[in-house]
């Protein structure tokens, strides 16, 4: 066990294996189809997966990252710099559009086209007749605001800031503050954002 879980890699292996044998083992039991409602779960399983990385990793920042970087000393903030920000940002944009996609498929997947794209509109086709559809569309457009925030704005200003593009140091400086403050939109978001879509799964 020990060989396994001293290696990432093998470890995401073993919990995928673990999560198939699982899905067999509910197959059998409960007796599972591979119809619709099958995938539209896998498709909420992996929007729910992506979603923890993201906000995760988004709260790393918010929480741990950017709150201590004053009390490191200076001749060690080049191994956050170049290291664990470049990496922590990689897992970050990714999981961030992984989430958006796997949300509209799971959206779709769920409603339908029309549904999908009542819910978008904020039902207002429909008069707002549905609390859970308005709820989650809150909750969706919450969303494309922070991953839009997270392609367009941090990520462009964190190359800058790291010194992945080149950039003079006042122009690094003022990509650093305007990182920050929309990474901080984006915590401030998140937690309606969260609320939106724990809540609508109880909606009628």
């Amino acid at each position: 066990m020990a060989g396994i879980l001293q290696s990432l890699n093998k470890t995401i292996i073993a919990g995928i294996a673990l999560t198939i044998l699982l899905l067999i083992i509910m197959s059998y039991s409960y007796g599972l189809s591979y119809d619709h409602t099958f995938w539209a779960t896998i498709s909420r399983y992996l929007h729910v997966l992506s979603g923890i990385m993201w906000i995760g990793l988004l709260w790393y920042f918010n929480f741990v990252q950017i709150p201590n970087m004053p009390n490191i000393p200076d001749e060690q903030k080049p191994a956050i710099g170049k290291v664990i920000a470049p990496a922590a940002l990689f897992w970050f944009r990714w999981s961030a559009l992984a989430t958006l996609i796997t949300g509209l498929t799971t959206l779709a997947l769920y409603y339908g086209h029309q549904g999908a794209i009542n819910t978008l509109l904020l039902t207002i086709p429909s008069g707002f007749d549905s609390p859970r559809n308005l709820t989650i569309g809150i909750g969706m457009w919450l969303a494309i605001i922070m991953a839009y925030n997270v392609w367009m704005v941090i990520w462009p200003n964190q190359k800058r800031a790291l010194g992945i593009v080149e950039a003079d140091a006042e122009t690094k400086a003022k990509s650093a503050r305007t990182a920050m403050l929309f990474s901080r939109t984006n915590t401030m978001l998140s937690i309606p954002m969260l609320l939106a879509m724990v809540a609508a799964q109880n909606l009628a």
